[in-house]
């Protein structure tokens, strides 16, 4: 039975391993650099971590920001203090269908909810189609998109910008 929880900072390291092992793909864009930033703001605090479980192995996660420390380009449609980002979302492929996604992002929606964010953020390669059914799922909406050539290099290069107003 696959079970929900934040993960620890002992397991960063397989949280990574499966991200470089699942993530990459022609819709994603990861970086060295950009995956090394992320899990650095896990370690400080200003980012966490959502995992889902099977048998104690971790088959996917989502990263959850603080608005301050997120998307800078976010600024020019909301106030970064009072968001929440999320970065990354995972599922190993064994598991994917199952709505393991959606509910690793309906966990980072309420995570949000507790901190005081007054919305979630989240982007996705404009024709990335399985994202943006988890995303329309989890009650996602589609704010903006825009050309984004230095991050996508398949399909239309747009980036959608999407994002869930907390109640």
């Amino acid at each position: 039975m696959i079970h929900y929880r934040t993960a620890t900072l002992a397991e960063l390291a397989d949280v990574k391993a499966l991200l470089w092992d699942q993530g990459p793909n022609q819709w994603n864009y990861l970086t060295e650099e950009g995956v090394e930033a992320e899990f650095a703001l896990v370690e400080q605090g200003s980012a966490l971590v959502m995992v889902a479980v099977d048998n104690e192995q971790i088959i996917g996660f989502a990263v959850l920001m603080d608005g301050e420390v997120g998307l800078d380009t976010l600024s020019q449609y909301c106030t970064l203090s009072e968001i929440s980002y999320i970065g990354d979302v995972v599922v190993s492929s064994v598991y994917a269908g199952q709505g393991i996604a959606t509910r690793l992002l309906q966990l980072c929606i309420e995570k949000s909810k507790q901190k005081g964010a007054h919305a979630v953020w989240i982007e996705r390669h404009e024709e990335n189609l399985a994202s943006a059914g988890m995303m329309k799922k989890a009650g996602f909406q589609v704010v903006d998109t825009f050309y984004d050539p230095d991050k996508r290099s398949a399909g239309s290069r747009n980036t959608s910008i999407l994002c869930y107003t907390i109640p």
